[in-house]
Order: C-alpha cells, then structure tokens, then sequence
C-alpha cells in the first residue's frame, strides 16, 4: 500500500531543513509519531494533519495526496 502521506511529509521535513525532533516539538507531538507516520506504520488525527499544514504552508489535501503542488 502506497504512504502517500509519509513520503510527501519526509519530502517536505527535508526540503524546509527540519529534523524529526524540531517538527515534533513544533507541532506537540514525539518524534517517535513523526517517524511512525512517514514510515506508515500510523495515521495522524486531523487536529495533527492541520498542525502540519500550517507549518509546511500547504493543505491537508497535498499532504494525503488528493492534490500536487
């Protein structure tokens, strides 16, 4: 099964310069999560889709893959 979400969220992490931890701290979540998301071992809540969103300035649409930049 594809992990559209992980791979656009480990692109983005590496495009803006951020580590797992500095993403984690940013949007209150551990940077355990962060790594079980971009290896879709887990999903993120909306409240977490929507953190991320504001902080890479993209939508929750690019983030799960119903939208490309």
């Amino acid at each position: 099964m594809e992990n559209i979400f992980g791979e656009r969220l480990k692109e983005l992490r590496r495009e803006y310069g951020v580590g797992q931890v500095e993403l984690a701290k940013s949007i209150g979540v551990s940077k355990g999560i962060i790594s079980l998301w971009e290896n879709g071992q887990r999903e993120p809540t909306m409240s977490n889709l929507v953190s991320l969103a504001k902080y890479f300035g993209v939508s929750v649409d690019y983030l799960v893959g119903l939208t490309y930049l």
